[in-house]
């Protein structure tokens, strides 16, 4: 029987890329208002924090969170698998916007510069729980006021990390990468599929 895992992650783009290198997974989610021992993340940065810290201890922490739930739930026990994505300009933390005007200073700040995207994925079960994180580099030109505001009103750029998405219209903005291009989409295979190795899943290509 084909070995599977859990993914804590509400994100298409996650599932998919996961399909893309035949990972067989159940969705491991929240139940809306439900009170599940304390699985909600907090995802505020800590005081100080460098990014490559805040994104690796988020990821981690989902994967655990993840894994209190299924054991919450009484469900067979796999590997949960969780990751998350953050942006980084001039060391500064950068997220997912929380509104259209926070989408447009974010979008501000990212025209005509290079920017960090730093995405860490981990893998907990019932011994450890283990990370990795790619880093790469993005680079934008220099994007009009028309530019901006016609790509919020898309609604695009809400729920993703820098308020942009790599694979939908941002594409356009995008000059040069340096990097995993399935990080910036927010799920590195290299690294993926290295944790999943060690932990007993291995992909055959």
């Amino acid at each position: 029987m084909q070995k599977r895992i859990y993914l804590a992650s509400t994100s298409p783009r996650r599932r998919e890329l996961l399909r893309q290198i035949g990972v067989h997974f159940n969705l491991l989610l929240a139940r809306h208002g439900a009170r599940e021992d304390g699985n909600e993340v907090d995802e505020t940065p800590l005081p100080g924090e460098r990014v490559e810290d805040y994104v690796d201890r988020i990821a981690r922490t989902k994967a655990e969170s993840g894994y209190r739930r299924l054991r919450w739930r009484h469900l067979p026990v796999h590997p949960v698998l969780a990751a998350d994505t953050t942006l980084a300009v001039d060391d500064e933390i950068i997220g997912k916007p929380a509104s259209p005007e926070h989408a447009r200073e974010i979008l501000c700040k990212l025209s005509g510069r290079t920017h960090r995207v730093l995405s860490a994925v981990a893998i907990c079960d019932a011994t450890r729980c283990d990370s990795l994180t790619n880093v790469s580099e993005v680079t934008f030109r220099t994007l009009s006021e028309s530019d901006i505001r016609h790509y919020i009103a898309s609604g695009e750029p809400m729920d993703k990390a820098g308020a942009y998405g790599i694979q939908g219209r941002a594409a356009v903005f995008i000059t040069e990468i340096h990097g995993s291009y399935s990080g910036i989409m927010g799920l590195p295979l290299c690294e993926t599929a290295l944790l999943l190795e060690a932990f007993g899943y291995p992909l055959h290509t």
